[in-house]
């Protein structure tokens, strides 16, 4: 039997998209980005669903991509052509996610981190429980985050963007509202219904009118490097001995060999 990792209900205005790999904190594997592109692409064609909720499992959002898988990868000596399809894989429902025709919403009950992040920015409303954090550690591990980049740009403007993506830190669910990565904050116990709500509101919209409106949106703020591009940009440094190391020092739970002192 396939495994599944993404659970899909409808919650009438919306269909409800969860990740369901809690004990693996959510990471981004590649039977998660399937599953995930599959729902989306369920969720595009089901008249039942006006809107889409995208929310998780367990105490963690989404912990970003799945590194053990790809530390395996690196580690069989597999050809590059593997990580640049992986890497594609996740821009390609990066793109999916933010250019469905219908109004998306993250409800974001724990960690966001990198790939993780890129989720709620992807979406075209966010709220989050008080105990989220957000950031993007990719620097930290010899990684790049240029997938996820144009979208949080969009969001936060550069000065932020710098922070977030130069430093790696993480910030809490009251400064990612402050700074427009997220809408609001809600009590955890109240977070889904508040997101339904939303659908609830975003449902009194035209289909139609809101589908153009997105392709608007879209149209105006169309990023410089294509998907593919931006895939390549975040493949090309998982094949380093940067992001090697910094794989090896996360796992051995040392400092990364550019930081010791």
């Amino acid at each position: 039997m396939t495994e599944t990792l993404v659970q899909y209900e409808i919650r009438p205005p919306a269909a409800v998209i969860t990740l369901d790999r809690a004990d693996k904190r959510n990471a981004l594997s590649r039977t998660l980005i399937a599953n995930l592109t599959e729902a989306f692409h369920r969720a595009r064609e089901d008249p039942a669903a006006r809107c889409v909720v995208l929310t998780a499992a367990g105490t963690v959002f989404c912990a970003g991509m799945d590194l053990a898988e790809l530390a395996e990868t690196l580690d069989a000596r597999q050809e590059p052509s593997a990580v640049w399809d992986d890497a594609l894989r996740l821009a390609t429902l990066y793109d999916l996610i933010y250019g469905l025709p219908k109004p998306t919403i993250a409800a974001v009950n724990g960690a966001a981190v990198a790939g993780g992040a890129g989720l709620v920015t992807v979406c075209d409303l966010a709220l989050a429980a008080p105990e989220a954090r957000f950031g993007y550690p990719e620097v930290r591990r010899g990684l790049v985050a240029a997938m996820v980049m144009p979208h949080l740009l969009r969001h936060v403007g550069e000065r932020a963007a710098r922070f977030l993506l130069l430093t790696g830190e993480l910030i809490d669910a009251a400064e990612a509202q402050r700074t427009g990565l997220i809408n609001a904050v809600v009590p955890a116990d109240q977070l889904l219904e508040r997101a339904l709500q939303w659908a609830r509101s975003l449902a009194e919209g035209g289909p139609h009118a809101l589908a153009t409106t997105k392709a608007l949106l879209r149209s105006f703020s169309r990023q410089a490097l294509s998907v593919e591009e931006t895939a390549k940009a975040s493949a090309a440094p998982r094949l380093t001995d940067e992001c090697r190391e910094g794989l090896e020092a996360f796992f051995a739970k040392r400092p990364v060999p550019w930081a010791q002192r």
